[in-house]
């Protein structure tokens, strides 16, 4: 690539959801970036008329013809919807057509031709509906990258929280809880915030799965058999990790000023509590990837598709984040 501004390139997401409404909202917004939208250039055209947004509207069928980003305008790579996208209704038929602009931007970013995707958000449950099954974008994206183990990385301005298992029914995340996947996931997350976040030895908190982590074994013994062994094999390797803590005390103020990054072992233990603090400013971060990837905070928000009170602070915090960490080293 020719210029020093990074390319980014933005999923719309669900086409009856908020996405589309968020990624017009970028066009008033100044980002250092070459960025360009991936989606329908209809739908976005008659969205923006939906939520009273002027805003100029310029295909790129290349990254090769996509510019800086201007106030007033978006850059569109164009991908055809499947059907009618209607402002709060899901219509299964349009689920391929959310795939297609993540295998696009993924295919892109694996090129070279972008330094990083931004995604906002889907609706798992439609595109489950269509017979694909899906997860989740840190399952898909792996997946499509062929990455063995993506960690997700919550990263909010005073607390990041990654999660040791990610899109899991309750019951299923001690089963799920494994020394083979705990280990590497906690070598990635050490490498990537140093190597991307440019955090040296970053300091890793990792907590327990049962109430007071387990209190030795009488709550429980996925602490004793599965998460200590694994922090005390990696801190004497010299990583910086502690733990097995209690997770009703480590996300005091006091335990956070002696960590970088909290790994909680499952999605509801940890996100509650960095979504309760910096919600509409917090960024999902796939990690374990060889491409950038970030994401909004939030859902789909149908209810609020086409009405222009969505907010594109999370999105915008993506890309902002995205184009940041574009300038690590490979």
């Amino acid at each position: 690539m020719t210029t020093e501004l990074p390319v980014i390139v933005v999923s719309s997401g669900e086409p009856a959801g908020i996405g589309p409404d968020i990624c017009l909202a970028l066009s008033k917004h100044h980002i250092g970036a070459r960025l360009a939208v991936l989606g329908d250039h209809g739908l976005l055209a008659d969205r923006a008329r939906k939520i009273g947004l002027r805003v100029h509207l310029r295909d790129c069928d290349t990254v090769a013809h996509v510019g800086g980003h201007l106030i007033g305008s978006l850059q569109v790579m164009p991908v055809a919807l499947r059907a009618t996208a209607v402002a709060g209704r899901l219509h299964v038929a349009n689920a391929p057509y959310v795939l297609d602009m993540l295998r696009r931007g993924a295919a892109l970013c694996s090129a070279g031709a972008a330094h990083a995707l931004v995604t906002a958000p889907v609706q798992k449950s439609v595109i489950s509906e269509s017979g694909v099954r899906f997860s989740g974008h840190t399952e898909f994206l792996a997946e499509l990258t062929r990455a063995p183990l993506p960690v997700m990385l919550l990263a909010g301005k005073s607390l990041r929280v990654a999660l040791a298992t990610t899109h899991l029914p309750l019951r299923a995340v001690a089963d799920a809880l494994d020394p083979g996947k705990l280990e590497p996931l906690l070598r990635i997350l050490s490498a990537d915030l140093d190597r991307r976040f440019r955090i040296e030895r970053p300091r890793m908190l990792v907590l327990g799965l049962n109430p007071h982590a387990g209190e030795s074994g009488t709550l429980g013994d996925e602490e004793q058999r599965i998460i200590e062994p694994v922090v005390r094999k990696l801190a004497a390797e010299g990583l910086a990790v502690a733990g097995p803590v209690s997770a009703d005390t480590a996300f005091t103020p006091e335990s956070l000023e002696t960590c970088d990054v909290v790994v909680a072992m499952y999605h509801d233990q940890g996100l509650p509590v960095i979504k309760a603090l910096s919600f509409g400013e917090i960024v999902n971060v796939t990690l374990g990837l060889p491409i950038v990837r970030t994401s909004v905070d939030h859902g789909t928000a149908l209810a609020l598709a086409g009405t222009g009170q969505a907010r594109e602070a999370s999105l915008l915090a993506a890309v902002e984040l995205a184009i940041d960490l574009s300038h690590a080293p490979a």
